[in-house]
């Protein structure tokens, strides 16, 4: 059906047509997974967290673990107090949980569910068990997308988790941003190289990654403890990678603790890491060693030796605006010119920071915060390209639009590896734009008539 797609563009303000987004109970279940032996709950009806679970689950091919306050009609009318309660119990006496992470719904954030208060009070009568935490956060699908949920997720970790300092260690927090558990080991893999001790939250690598045991375990081995939540105040920096989804945390955690923070782009690319490893060195008295140096000049050995297939290639982006930033900025520095770069999470931040990184390589580029794909359709029917970068989601204008797709960011429901294998960091650039080119190759191969199929490219 979409090669029905209309070439003329109108102006939408209320309809969106396949939204490059999701909506904010995904992104704070997400996070919360991100704590060890965390059992997020969504406090609505059992229908939603079946889907955020299942569209989790099939992204990384595991379990996906949550619970839910399973509103009916007359919870739906009277309030969400007594399912909660209900639920709370359940929870501790059946699963055992160290820490359940609350986030709302449309539903309960429609009637107005006083989470502080239910809580309070479930504290109050024992429901909740002594040395067992229970935090909430604010996530109503009708505003915002993943990427805010998860942004609010995590501020209400440190909103809820740590503890007043007594004196300040050596430690760096690092808010890795809405990405992969590959990302996250990577994040952390440069940290140790450097010599930096780092407090990584949320952390899923360990969670969403884990190996075949043969058994289950409802807790895997991996999230970050309760006893590192409790310590963000004691730490001497904070590095928010990625705007969106790590600012709002840190901000208020420099506010509350006086942990001074920095906002840095997620390291996707070369000179993203650059700056994420500079800072390290510069604000956490990191050591350079042959191991990163290494690992650098292998991903620039290979933009040189790839620039000739690389040069000039117009391509479309779309994604979560951190993700999108981080890797317009790598395209355009492998020689590529991104014509069409959206994302479906709103703010006009976004379209400001795009148009200054484009304004030299491609300043008639259409840069659209809150769009969907339809548009992003549209656009590139107007605007042809010769690659698509995104998620799964736009395999459907591949086919339609006959153009090659690497798939990116979140969600990818139709390959796998993306838990696996980072895209943050020197290696992770590498990962990435192997990916590309080899994309592009096989679109070269497919294309060739016999008399041009070449052996060697």
């Amino acid at each position: 059906m979409l090669n029905h797609t209309p070439l003329p563009i109108a102006e939408r303000k209320a309809l969106r047509i396949n939204p490059a987004k999701t909506c904010q109970p995904i992104g704070a279940l997400y996070a919360a997974l991100g704590i060890h032996r965390c059992l997020p709950h969504s406090h609505g009806s059992q229908g939603c967290c079946a889907y955020h679970r299942s569209h989790l689950t099939r992204h990384y091919r595991e379990p996906v673990m949550a619970s839910t306050s399973s509103f009916t009609e007359g919870s739906s009318v009277f309030g969400g107090a007594p399912n909660l309660r209900q639920a709370l119990t359940t929870i501790f006496e059946v699963y055992d949980p160290d820490v359940v992470a609350i986030h709302t719904t449309c539903l309960s954030e429609t009637i107005g569910d006083d989470i502080p208060s239910i809580l309070k009070k479930a504290a109050a009568d024992g429901i909740i068990p002594k040395g067992k935490r229970v935090f909430h956060a604010n996530t109503p699908s009708y505003v915002g997308s993943h990427v805010t949920g998860f942004a609010n997720m995590v501020r209400a970790m440190v909103e809820a988790f740590p503890v007043p300092a007594t004196e300040k260690s050596k430690a760096v927090n690092v808010i890795p941003g809405y990405v992969e558990p590959s990302d996250m080991k990577e994040v952390k893999h440069i940290a140790e190289v450097l010599g930096v001790r780092v407090r990584v939250f949320p952390d899923t690598s360990g969670v969403l990654d884990g190996p075949q045991t043969a058994s289950f375990r409802m807790y895997p081995s991996g999230g970050t403890p309760v006893s590192v939540l409790e310590q963000l105040g004691e730490s001497r920096l904070t590095l928010a990678l990625g705007a969106k989804a790590s600012e709002p945390a840190a901000r208020f955690l420099e506010a509350a603790h006086n942990v001074p923070c920095r906002v840095l782009d997620l390291p996707i690319g070369l000179r993203a890491t650059d700056r994420f490893v500079q800072t390290l060195l510069e604000d956490a008295n990191g050591v350079i060693t042959h191991e990163l140096l290494n690992d650098r000049g292998r991903l620039v050995d290979l933009m040189t030796d790839m620039h000739g297939y690389l040069y000039g290639k117009r391509v479309a982006v779309w994604g979560d605006p951190d993700h999108v930033v981080s890797l317009t900025e790598f395209l355009i520095d492998l020689g590529m010119k991104p014509i069409c770069v959206v994302t479906g999470t709103p703010g006009k931040s976004f379209e400001l920071r795009m148009r200054n990184l484009l304004k030299k390589t491609a300043p008639q580029a259409v840069v659209r915060a809150g769009a969907d794909l339809f548009f992003l359709h549209q656009v590139i029917k107007n605007e042809p390209v010769d690659l698509l970068i995104g998620n799964t989601y736009g395999k459907y204008i591949a086919r339609a639009e006959d153009v090659p797709l690497v798939r990116f960011g979140w969600p990818i429901l139709d390959r796998v590896g993306h838990a696996d294998f980072p895209s943050v960091g020197y290696r992770g650039g590498l990962h990435l734009l192997t990916r590309i080119v080899n994309t592009l190759l096989e679109r070269i191969d497919r294309d060739a008539p016999d008399e041009e199929l070449e052996l060697v490219l």
